[in-house]
């Protein structure tokens, strides 16, 4: 394959992002409605919700934990076999789980197998997106994660449907049904050679460089705070509304409504990534910031009405952070480092993920309700956003005039320094 000096900024690079859609909405889409099984687990099985929470949370972990491996195999092999690979590991991992008898088989099939299936999904597709794109990068990171969006608005009330109508095994089946198009979303992905390939050395040498990276590591440490509280609402609303008094389907309903939000919150944030001047960090934090408030303030509302903006609010804002946290790490570490910079970030965060959902069920069984769960997830989020503002050239002031410019990969990695331009020979 010939190499190219830069991103296309388009051509088969569109298909990949059609491909990363649908990938998109059969990982998280299917995790973020996964709130809908939790009730059932706990009621089938007789067990504690912080028991429960960890199916969620081991298989979000495995998939971030993991990512590592996804890259590497995907720098060496390609992406293609390795998501068509994983397609196949998520959709026996849900069709295992249907035949579980306790909840050490749906740790084992959902958390373990399908997680690792996952993993070998989700972080190679966006890696392989980020390649094909440059200044549209982050219009095209939202309008695939859009899946998500869509998915969790399509797939909370049609789970809540199959397990009132076929009982939770039977729509198990169906999710590994699902699962095993990502297949053909694998099919779709092209791998694409670039001239930067040939000075970032091999992973072992991208890995050393990147933990030496001061930049690269607060941004690390800043989604993991993030990852902590972020899935809350989706593993334990449903069960909140329901301590409120609300029946099954209006409450998965409600997710619906802060799908369709989050949709909107992906495209919009997706454009302004790539329209507005300066570092993508700023929005980042913005979104956290939001997102963070929003979710301290779900325990507050008691009112439908009140409960329904803060859903709507939350889906917007949760969903608007997505795009522009994916499009600020080729800025830092460039896109010749893109795969294992990914991998390494997910598998980091994967402590967020491994202990938030967790943390919230505990924290529901010693009060008796979801008022902690909720204010410490807002807290973590919070948390994060202050830790993004230390990101190099955050507080920096460009020229309104000034798009996005390239020089602004910040820290570079092994990079040669530019001499500085003899005056009046320099061009802007």
């Amino acid at each position: 394959m010939a190499r190219r000096a830069e991103p296309p900024d388009g051509g088969w690079g569109w298909m990949v992002v059609l491909s990363a859609f649908f990938q998109s909405a059969l990982v998280f889409g299917v995790l973020r409605s996964f709130g809908v099984f939790f009730v059932e687990f706990v009621a089938a099985f007789e067990e504690q919700a912080a028991r429960v929470s960890w199916i969620a949370s081991i298989g979000i972990a495995v998939q971030q934990f993991g990512s590592p491996i996804g890259s590497a195999l995907s720098t060496k092999l390609g992406p293609r076999p390795v998501v068509m690979t994983g397609g196949i590991l998520a959709a026996l991992g849900m069709l295992l789980a249907s035949f579980a008898t306790s909840l050490t088989h749906l740790y084992l099939s959902i958390g373990l197998l399908s997680g690792s299936g996952w993993a070998l999904t989700f972080t190679p597709t966006l890696a392989c997106l980020s390649r094909y794109f440059s200044r549209r990068r982050s219009l095209a990171m939202g309008l695939s994660l859009t899946g998500v969006g869509l998915s969790s608005f399509a797939f909370a009330p049609l789970f809540q449907w199959l397990i009132s109508n076929y009982a939770w095994r039977g729509a198990l089946l169906l999710v590994s049904a699902l699962s095993l198009h990502l297949m053909a979303c694998g099919a779709l992905l092209r791998p694409l050679s670039l001239t930067e390939d040939t000075s970032v050395g091999g992973p072992g040498a991208q890995l050393t460089s990147l933990f030496h990276h001061g930049p690269f590591l607060r941004y690390t440490i800043a989604l993991t705070l993030i990852n902590t509280g972020y899935f809350i609402p989706y593993v334990h609303l449903v069960a909140h509304l329901q301590d409120l008094g609300w029946d099954p389907l209006p409450a998965a309903f409600l997710l619906s409504v802060a799908a369709i939000s989050d949709l909107i919150g992906r495209v919009g944030s997706g454009w302004l990534g790539d329209a507005v001047p300066g570092p993508v960090a700023r929005l980042l934090m913005l979104w956290t910031t939001l997102t963070g408030v929003s979710l301290a303030l779900f325990p507050v509302a008691q009112a439908p009405t009140t409960l329904v903006v803060l859903a709507v609010a939350y889906g917007f804002t949760s969903g608007a952070l997505t795009p522009v946290a994916f499009s600020v790490l080729p800025e830092l570490v460039g896109t010749g480092r893109i795969y294992c910079g990914l991998g390494l970030v997910q598998m980091i965060e994967s402590i967020g993920g491994l202990l938030g959902a967790p943390l919230s069920g505990y924290l529901r069984d010693v009060t008796g309700n979801y008022t902690a769960s909720f204010m410490v997830a807002g807290a973590f989020l919070l948390a994060g956003s202050g830790v993004l503002t230390t990101l190099p050239h955050f507080f920096s002031c460009i020229s309104a005039s000034t798009s996005r410019p390239k020089d602004l990969v910040i820290e570079p990695l092994d990079t040669k320094i530019p001499l500085p331009k003899k005056e009046g020979l320099g061009e802007d």
